[in-house]
């Protein structure tokens, strides 16, 4: 056996200790995603409703979300020994209770159970209400046959939904086109006076755009009187609710996303209803300030966002390395270089987002627009956030990690490849481009995506350079330039924070919360897994990267 003086001095000492170390960083990051893949799996699998009566007569409807015991310091000592627990419960009827949640003691509880009747509706606005379904008014007539209900209620749900579309249609496609319209027509009568050197410009200059604005005007009007009337006969058709407290509330058939009894569902249903509901999580607009609905706005500026900022950083991040590696005479301002690219990798990001406020939206962006919008002035085109200057800001945070990834990977070619392609008759850019760079593909392509990764998780430098908590359009849309990378975008890690600690209440958005954060947190998983699976494709393929 060793001495423990020849343990040490052997090392495996160290190699225990390092074994362990990594032992518990896996089990914490194992942990941490295990909690939130459960907690954000809540948000869309639908728990069962349970029916709590209390002892005073009061009646509840709710999910039961947290079952734990009373501390027995708040028990009196009679009860101490036996113990009580208590109920967390989400009553839903926010519009009725004013709250979300509560707390039920157990001495308060006469009975619980899980009626198959009982119902969740989930709305556009106040969020969810739990009841039990008591009739349907259509037009004023009201039907409380139970056996017709349900044939009624499909019927009319995709009547109703037919309306939805058509005022969805007629917002998107013709609402926001006259706006457009007329939006561009007051921008050249801007342009007509602001070019007019002096103040009396005649009418007849702008009497054109005049008209057009008015004849715009007039079918704007016309298209929110079909709107109005899709709405009332929309409005004609509501779902009675009984409400816990013995009352009825009618629920407008517009404000219905969903209608579902989940204590009547099998656990292939569930499945089905978790899949629909992440499916909307993904390509639906958000609702109730971010807190219901999907984040697909969010999806997309990230995306977006993450493209931008790599069509930026990549380039000059390669073509710096390349010139270190490959061209620069290796000397004091060739290290002093390579320390400054390291330390800005440490440099906090929020640094980089004032960088990017100043620099990039109030000089860049402020002289584009005193020398191409004058007219616009004071009110900003781009000297303002956009998601063109955050994507900038963030390809000035992430491409000192493509310079270093490319760097090493351009040192990892042995030097005798150059000197026998050299050899060969090739010249210098040559050898670069047909054998250095195809080899050290590999490495740089693990760069890049990291980098990607990096810039898809940041949210400092965005708040105060573009991202917003809700933006009303798409930075790319149907109307020239089709491109408009002026406008202000959702990002995924800025909803987790704003839903997390800004909504009005954050106890509810809690489950979206853990959501977002899995979403985003997938999207950078899978950036690193397409690293490592091009990484050992192209590995193979350039074999002489692993001479």
């Amino acid at each position: 056996m060793k001495s423990s003086k020849q343990f040490f001095k052997s090392g495996d000492v160290f190699i225990w200790f390092t074994g362990f170390g990594l032992a518990i960083t896996l089990a914490m990051i194992s942990g941490l995603m295990l909690l939130i893949l459960i907690n954000g799996t809540e948000y869309l699998y639908p728990s069962d409703i349970a029916k709590i009566e209390m002892h005073n007569g009061e009646i509840f409807l709710g999910e039961i979300e947290v079952i734990e015991d009373i501390p027995k310091l708040n028990l009196p000592d009679s009860l101490k020994e036996k113990g009580l627990i208590r109920y967390k419960v989400k009553i839903g009827n926010r519009d009725i209770y004013g709250l979300d949640f509560r707390w039920f003691d157990e001495r308060d509880v006469k009975n619980i159970s899980y009626p198959t009747d009982a119902t969740i509706v989930e709305r556009i606005e106040h969020g969810d209400l739990h009841g039990f379904i008591s009739g349907i008014e259509n037009d004023k007539k009201i039907i409380r046959d139970s056996s017709k209900i349900e044939e009624l209620y499909s019927n009319l749900y995709s009547y109703v939904s037919e309306l939805r579309s058509k005022i969805n249609n007629l917002n998107i496609d013709e609402v926001s086109r006259i706006t457009y319209e007329i939006n561009e027509l007051k921008q050249k009568q801007e342009e007509i006076r602001f070019s007019k050197n002096d103040e009396n410009y005649t009418n007849s200059d702008i009497k054109e755009y005049e008209n057009k604005i008015v004849k715009y005007n007039s079918e704007y009007k016309n298209v929110v009187r079909v709107i109005d009337s899709l709405r009332l006969e929309a409005s004609k058709v509501n779902l009675i609710i009984a409400t816990p407290d013995g009352n009825e509330k009618y629920i407008p058939f517009l404000q219905i996303v969903q209608v579902y009894n989940p204590n009547n569902m099998n656990l292939f249903s569930k499945a089905i209803s978790f899949i629909e509901k992440f499916i909307e999580f993904i390509v639906e607009e958000p609702r109730e300030s971010n807190t219901e609905g999907g984040v697909f706005p969010a999806i997309f500026g990230t995306v977006l966002m993450v493209i931008l900022m790599s069509l930026a950083a990549v380039p000059f991040g390669i073509i710096t390395a390349l010139y270190l590696r490959e061209y620069a005479k290796q000397g004091v301002v060739v290290r002093a270089v390579r320390i400054a690219v390291n330390n800005l990798a440490g440099v906090p990001s929020i640094v980089f987002g004032i960088f990017g406020l100043g620099f990039f939206i109030y000089t860049v962006g402020g002289t584009i627009d005193q020398l191409f919008y004058p007219e616009q002035l004071p009110t900003p085109t781009w000297g303002t956030g956009g998601i063109l200057w955050a994507s900038l800001t963030l390809a000035l945070l992430t491409v000192p990690v493509v310079i270093v990834s490319t760097e090493e990977a351009l040192t990892s070619i042995p030097r005798s490849i150059r000197e026998a392609a050299l050899a060969l008759g090739s010249t210098k850019w040559q050898t670069i481009k047909n054998i250095i760079l195809p080899a050290a593909t590999p490495g740089i392509l693990t760069g890049v995506i990291l980098a990607m990764a990096r810039g898809a998780g940041e949210v400092a430098p965005l708040m105060i350079t573009g991202v917003v908590k809700l933006a009303p359009s798409l930075p790319i849309d149907s109307y020239f330039p089709f491109f408009h990378l002026d406008r202000k975008f959702m990002h995924l890690g800025f909803n987790i924070y704003d839903v997390g600690f800004q909504s009005p209440n954050v106890e509810a958005a809690l489950p979206m919360v853990y959501m977002t954060t899995l979403l985003l947190v997938a999207i950078v998983v899978l950036l690193n897994v397409t690293a490592m699976v091009i990484r050992t494709r192209l590995k193979k393929k350039y074999k002489a990267a692993s001479f």
